[in-house]
């Protein structure tokens, strides 16, 4: 079924918690949850133009240089995102730094054009690309919430602060790289755990 190439990345296949790709950024910029839903944006915009230009020409590109020229494709839109971020939201482009333009090299993204979008139909490609996004931005996301509001006692997006400050001694250890694979192992393990509890009955 169509649908199953839409959810499949979102649930079955989540790149983060299933196939455990992408956390370089991650651990980079999951301390805010503001920089989440950027560097998501990116993703999003980069992984879908990515997989539907590459399935739209799979048959023109010659096997021997297929990784260059996949990575030229992701490169240009990559670009994109930045001179648009650069523009528009300096601020937001400041604070994800280097790891904005090393979305031409996110394991999810060549993974997905290598994998999927260079073997399927347009259509096909363009459903795994959106489900992959939203499977990413849900774990970035989520991840995000827990080490700033651990990390800061509130949760505060683009300026306006959703969660007002409810303690007055947060964990620093939070918004540190060991902060984020504690986050990532907790919630993996409570996944493996209600997959074993499903599988048992």
């Amino acid at each position: 079924m169509k649908l199953d190439e839409l959810t499949k990345g979102v649930f079955k296949y989540n790149p983060i918690f299933y196939l455990v790709l992408g956390l370089c950024p991650l651990l980079a910029v999951s301390t805010r949850v503001d920089n989440a839903l950027g560097m998501s944006l990116g993703v999003f915009f980069v992984l879908v133009s990515s997989n539907v230009i590459i399935s739209l020409f799979r048959h023109w590109i010659p096997s021997q240089v297929r990784i260059p020229c996949f990575i030229v494709v992701i490169a240009s839109f990559v670009t994109i995102v930045e001179l648009f971020m650069h523009g528009y939201a300096p601020e937001l482009y400041g604070r994800l730094g280097i790891y904005l333009p090393l979305i031409v090299v996110n394991c999810i993204i060549l993974g997905r054009v290598e994998a999927f979008a260079s073997k399927k139909p347009v259509f096909d490609s363009f459903l795994d690309a959106i489900g992959m996004s939203i499977g990413f931005t849900l774990g970035i996301v989520g991840i995000a919430v827990c080490r700033e509001v651990l990390s800061t006692g509130k949760i505060a997006i683009f300026g306006y602060t959703l969660v007002p400050t409810f303690t007055q001694s947060p964990s620093v250890m939070m918004i540190l790289p060991p902060g984020a694979f504690l986050t990532i192992g907790v919630i993996m393990a409570l996944i493996n755990y209600r997959s074993i509890r499903k599988e048992g009955r």
